[in-house]
């Protein structure tokens, strides 16, 4: 999509990258980053229990994990992901940056809702289950974040594997689904792996490669790094309930 054209009475909004300023500028920048991850969470959580609300949602989106259907949520949600990506990165309008990142909050709200549902509702620990999940995941988000910005090193070359290592995934997922087979633990372990590496990643590039005007890019990218890993730690709590 192309950028909305400026408007010539706003004054230009310079992007210089985050290397260029000073610890000062470069934290604060951090700070509205993290600040509108914290913000996607909180979003999300009045998303889910929206969503839980209603009867006909439960029932639509636990219809939809059932054979050839998932393939297509998935789609849908592959799709979504990529119009918020490049809107989030294209964009100079911050309100279409907005709705980017709010249509793709309301879109892990919706495809978490048949997990979330049965965490809740079907497993014994219930609640209990969820709140360890989400401990465990912020925990782990925490840790990997502050490897980055401690060693501040460049995982930029964790790019190529992690590309590779979601196209088998969902190569997987595909298989999986066609010809009905569990992928199991294993499985959840490995996107566990996968979903660190990208922590690692979309971390690394908000110390490295975003500029000042790039925080709900890097909002996104870390929120989205987070929420997966949160689907497969869940995964396997519930695989050991």
């Amino acid at each position: 999509m192309e950028n909305h054209p400026q408007n010539p009475f706003e004054p230009t909004q310079t992007k210089v990258l985050l290397s260029a300023l000073s610890e000062t500028d470069r934290v604060a920048f951090y700070k509205k980053t993290y600040a509108h991850v914290a913000g996607g969470v909180l979003v999300f959580i009045l998303f889910e229990y929206l969503l839980l609300q209603s009867e006909t949602i439960v029932n639509f989106a636990l219809s939809m994990t059932e054979g050839f259907k998932w393939l297509l949520m998935l789609g849908g949600f592959m799709f979504i992901t990529n119009y918020a990506e490049k809107m989030t990165l294209k964009s100079t309008d911050k309100n279409m940056q907005y709705l980017a990142y709010g249509l793709y909050i309301f879109a892990e709200a919706f495809i978490f809702v048949p997990l979330i549902y049965i965490a809740a509702y079907y497993m014994d620990s219930g609640p209990e289950l969820l709140n360890q999940a989400a401990i465990v995941t912020l925990a782990l988000f925490t840790g990997l974040s502050a490897v980055v910005f401690v060693t501040k090193k460049d995982f930029s070359f964790l790019r190529t594997g992690l590309t590779i290592g979601f196209f088998i995934a969902i190569g997987l997922i595909i298989a999986g689904t066609l010809f009905g087979f569990n992928l199991g633990l294993w499985f959840s372990v490995g996107m566990c792996l996968l979903a660190g590496g990208s922590i690692l990643y979309q971390t690394s590039n908000l110390v490295n490669k975003y500029t000042t005007a790039d925080y709900i890019p890097a909002a996104l990218g870390l929120f989205a790094s987070l929420m997966l890993l949160f689907w497969y730690v869940l995964s396997i709590f519930m695989s050991r309930d």
